[in-house]
């Protein structure tokens, strides 16, 4: 093949998908890496030996349910029914952690790309409430189809053997599914998204606000209801257009990496948004990318191409995957066109084919549950209440809201969750509670800082608040107006009886040391 054009003359007459290749395999590792990177951060204080939900007691009360670790296994595919130390658990995450740079720096095979996806399934699966989250099973979907677009044991980034097309055929069957699925879980959910005022709501109710969450939130009306037509676009329409011809796909897919783009500059939405770029990247063949990525990799690729060898190994598997996927998709499918519709739902243990589904309903308020403590005798109104401030969620009504994403504060998470429910849907909450009255280092390591840091609080209790946007123009600069609504929480002490018999009924509390049976502050 002739260089500096060969790729592009030969895709023009037969699409080619080695650029494709190379980029969905880099933005992948990318993912891969943020995800392990927030595992090996938060996995301890969140599912560790010491942790909120520690996934020993989890282990035990699955095997008790399913008989054995094995037939657990084959229920909840995990490395971890075997291991779940801490070291474990660590060990877990900056493998998969250091990996997935290798891919990032560019070399993936199959047999690498399957270890990350057999490492991040062992903390999806056993996770427990940290991981529920459509975008874990939607990094299982992504990173299992990515293992077929390579060679099993060459890792360069053109090996010789050609991307299969059933691979990126299957790349754009999953981003119409989660688009579509999207869109329509959102007509059937709620009113304002077929009434065109969604976004009136969305900006300021949406988990973790960023930056300029704000800024889009007090767009004027009318922009903001083409915001929403523009949602239905990208949901709704450009879907199906990934399955026609080069022109229309190439409008298809654009339409939709603009949407998340969108999103990602309005908010903080974990590595939603970059993982769902991943499928709509295969949209794009060889000729639109010898465009814009640089010169020497374009000439890589053709390079690769030109010597190109067929592989009958990767041929036969795709048409496997492609098989299997098809006869996974009939219950995904049924679901997405169901009057009942449900989302980001899994129908095969190791989350092959799942639904998926964004913000059916949107918040009218935004609610927020502030932990406080205080050191004084009595916990009235007239003590000196401390908060434990958020990384993420709102606080002080001066602080502008944080660039997360696409890193993931999972506790900040749970908590938006939680402040629109009760403390009897999150009793791990008073396990918090529990960890905050001892000064525990892991529970402290979720928040912003420590206001005690010399000795533990007296008494911490829960706050439930609204919170609001507040006009950019207002003269003090701050970003936030709240008001008080309830107690969330009662405030509680080390020895309340109350709160030790709920932590030994959920066996977090097995025995009181004597240490504990007496306030720790008398």
């Amino acid at each position: 093949m002739e260089q500096g054009g060969g790729l592009t003359r030969t895709s023009e007459k037969r699409p080619t998908y080695w650029l494709t290749r190379f980029v969905i395999l880099r933005l992948l590792g990318v993912i891969y890496a943020i995800g392990f990177l927030i595992a090996a951060n938060q996995i301890l204080p969140l599912i560790g030996s010491d942790g909120l939900l520690p996934i020993g007691l989890f282990i035990d009360r699955l095997r008790e349910y399913v008989g054995s670790s094995f037939s657990g296994f084959l229920r909840f595919p995990s490395l971890f029914w075997w291991n779940h130390s801490d070291l474990a658990l660590l060990l877990a995450a900056w493998t998969g952690f250091a990996l997935s740079c290798v891919v990032v720096a560019g070399f993936a095979n199959a047999l690498l790309l399957a270890i990350l996806w057999g490492l991040y399934m062992s903390f999806v699966h056993l996770g427990q409430d940290w991981y529920g989250y459509g975008w874990e099973i939607q990094l299982l979907e992504t990173g299992f189809l990515a293992i077929f677009l390579c060679p099993l044991f060459d890792a360069r980034p053109f090996p010789r053997c050609e991307p299969p097309l059933p691979i990126l055929w299957l790349f754009r069957w999953l981003i119409f599914r989660m688009m579509l699925g999207a869109g329509l879980i959102k007509l059937r959910g709620d009113p304002a998204w077929r009434d065109f005022t969604a976004l009136y709501y969305h900006f300021e109710t949406q988990p973790l606000p960023n930056p300029l969450s704000r800024w889009f939130h007090f767009l004027p009306k009318p922009t903001l209801r083409l915001g929403v037509g523009f949602n239905h676009l990208a949901e709704l329409v450009a879907p199906w257009l990934v399955f026609w011809p080069r022109l229309a796909r190439q409008i298809g897919g654009t339409i939709i990496i603009l949407f998340q783009l969108v999103l990602i500059l309005s908010g903080n939405l974990s590595f939603l948004n970059w993982l769902t770029i991943i499928p709509a990247l295969a949209c794009f063949d060889d000729r639109f990318w010898s465009k814009i990525l640089p010169k020497p990799i374009v000439n890589r690729a053709e390079l690769a191409a030109s010597s190109a060898m067929p592989s009958k190994v990767m041929g036969v598997s795709a048409w496997v995957v492609t098989i299997l996927v098809a006869v996974l998709s009939i219950q995904p499918v049924a679901n997405m066109f169901s009057p009942q519709q449900i989302m980001n739902t899994s129908f095969d243990p190791l989350d092959l084919v799942n639904t998926y589904g964004a913000f059916g309903t949107v918040g009218r308020e935004r609610l927020n549950v502030i932990f406080e403590g205080t050191a004084a005798d009595v916990p009235d109104e007239s003590a000196d209440w401390k908060p434990y401030q958020y990384k993420g969620l709102p606080g002080p009504l001066d602080n502008m809201p944080p660039q997360i994403a696409p890193y993931q504060l999972r506790l900040d998470w749970q908590m938006w969750f939680a402040s629109m429910s009760t403390p009897d849907d999150y009793p791990w909450t008073l396990h918090l509670v529990w960890k905050l009255l001892h000064n525990n280092r892991g529970a402290l390591s979720l928040f912003r800082d420590n206001p005690f840091p010399d000795n533990p609080p007296r008494y911490v209790r829960a706050v439930l608040y609204q919170y609001a946007f507040r006009d950019p123009a207002n003269s003090k600069g701050f970003w936030w107006n709240r008001k008080e609504l309830s107690l969330w929480l009662p405030p509680l002490s080390a020895n309340d009886p109350r709160l030790m018999e709920m932590l030994r009924q959920a066996g977090w509390l097995d025995e009181v040391p004597a240490s504990q049976k007496k306030d720790p502050n008398e």
